[in-house]
């Protein structure tokens, strides 16, 4: 009998880590199967190398998950077969990977693997999916604090549209990718990406391909003096359609990044948020 081994996260999916990972028995072929939480291995590399042959390894989780994984490998190659089962509230990187939902789970080995560096307010950590900062990195924020004060699912959404049209104040971003700079007054968001999707189904970046040769990353800038009429194009981004606003919308790619706002707001690194940032850096 097949065995598996489903390391999952209890803090995914609302809390409720456990119970969404044992929906894998229901995808993968009959076994036997077993659970750890990743919050119980100090080492991913560590504890592979002492793990039997015989399992097969799942790891389920979100995008938080996902990141916590990658940073504890920090870019070392897997050497075992890794399958990812989605059980997280997002699962953007999921979307990203398996966009037309056909596939229930994915060997994860290659994309875990040349994952870019961001570093904001001295610390550096990997990223697998992107950065964000301005209104998305806002939302975490609210978000976050609604999350200590009820189990209710955060709608993400509805933060944004009140944080357009009342809260968030626009900012003046100043990017360098590459060595060339320019300055964009009244940014709302300027995430880079090294997928297309983040913050629960936004397409920010069409075009990124994660598995790309080059490395290579997407800066995406929205920006726009009236707080309307960036609330009638943000919802675009949902399917990649806030592009063809190309007054409000810049696309730049490239592989050394920073970004710097003019005052402090929340960022968030594959969703986790980090509060008080003026800059960011990202690189390979």
């Amino acid at each position: 009998m097949k065995k598996y081994m489903v390391l999952y996260n209890p803090l995914s999916n609302n809390k409720k880590g456990e119970e969404s990972a044992k929906e894998a028995e229901k995808v993968f072929e009959d076994g036997e199967f077993s659970y750890k939480s990743v919050l119980e291995i100090e080492s991913f590399k560590d504890y592979f190398n002492e793990l039997s042959s015989e399992y097969t390894v799942v790891l389920a989780g979100g995008d938080g998950t996902l990141n916590k994984f990658v940073n504890n490998l920090n870019n070392e190659k897997l050497t075992r077969d890794v399958y990812y089962f989605p059980a997280g509230s997002g699962n953007d990187f999921m979307h990203d990977v398996n966009e037309d939902g056909t596939l229930k789970y994915i060997k994860l080995n290659p994309y875990v693997e040349n994952l870019p560096t961001v570093e904001v307010n001295g610390k550096k950590s990997l990223f697998i999916n992107g950065i964000g900062f301005g209104i998305d990195g806002y939302c975490c924020e609210v978000g976050d604090e609604l999350r200590k004060k009820s189990d209710k699912p955060i709608n993400y959404a509805g933060i944004a549209i009140k944080g357009l049209l009342f809260h968030f104040k626009p900012v003046t971003a100043t990017i360098n990718v590459d060595g060339v700079e320019r300055v964009f007054k009244n940014a709302w968001i300027v995430p880079t990406m090294n997928g297309r999707f983040y913050g629960g189904g936004m397409n920010a970046t069409p075009g990124q391909d994660r598995l790309n040769k080059e490395h290579s990353l997407t800066t995406m800038v929205f920006y726009g003096k009236s707080r309307l009429s960036t609330l009638m194009k943000f919802p675009g981004i949902f399917k990649g359609e806030h592009i063809k606003h190309t007054n409000a919308v810049t696309l730049i790619k490239g592989y050394r990044i920073e970004v710097s706002f003019d005052r402090p707001c929340a960022l968030q690194i594959d969703g986790e948020t980090v509060l008080n940032v003026t800059s960011y850096r990202v690189y390979h």
